[in-house]
């Protein structure tokens, strides 16, 4: 060979390796696409995410959120909250509004926002019977003694719950300042009237 073609030969050759594209075979996308498959079917019933026993029979957070275990003034407020729609909700309504006809409005009542609560707390302990005035409308009605059946913490509780919600803003009510209101009172009190209840201290 001459000098001429051993030249032009390793002028074209080259040590280093080139790298060429291929497709990768079809047998590795197929087990990658099923091996993807069965890991979400496995997540799917294995894990909570999706599983709807974990979570049944609530339906929302919120249904959830009620059994939650609570403590402190979060429990008094579920405590009062399950009292009040158990007990007054049927009549005052859920959200506190009264029903026309039947309740007067717990919502911005002057007679629930008040410093005191010895006025609140013996319209449940004793009943109300004839007129009341509500938020300036004249309201005639019979009120038994819903709770007077009620522990002093369940009454603390509600009343608790009725003066700090639906934008309410009053201070909180204990199981012990029910008790003392309630021996007061003494036993089988007579239903008062609005006048009653003003001639009352707060």
């Amino acid at each position: 060979m001459s000098e001429d073609q051993q030249k032009n030969c390793c002028e074209h050759s080259s040590g280093e390796p080139t790298a060429t594209r291929s497709s990768a075979p079809i047998w590795i996308i197929v087990l990658t696409l099923a091996l993807l498959f069965l890991g979400g079917v496995y997540f799917d019933h294995n894990s909570g995410w999706f599983n709807p026993r974990v979570y049944a029979p609530y339906q929302t957070a919120e249904q959830l959120d009620a059994y939650q275990p609570k403590s402190g003034a979060a429990a008094a407020l579920a405590r009062g909250k399950g009292v009040y729609e158990s007990v007054c909700g049927i009549c005052h309504g859920a959200d506190g509004l009264g029903k026309p006809g039947m309740a007067p409005p717990l919502a911005g009542s002057e007679w629930v926002l008040t410093k005191g609560f010895n006025r609140l707390a013996h319209i449940p302990l004793a009943g109300v019977n004839g007129a009341i005035t509500v938020e300036g409308k004249d309201w005639t009605m019979a009120m038994a003694a819903m709770g007077a059946a009620l522990p002093d913490d369940d009454l603390a509780a509600v009343l608790t719950y009725i003066r700090g919600s639906w934008g309410n803003k009053a201070g909180p009510i204990t199981g012990d300042d029910i008790k003392k209101i309630r021996a007061e009172l003494g036993k089988n009190p007579a239903p008062v009237t609005g006048d009653q209840l003003k001639a009352l201290p707060e």
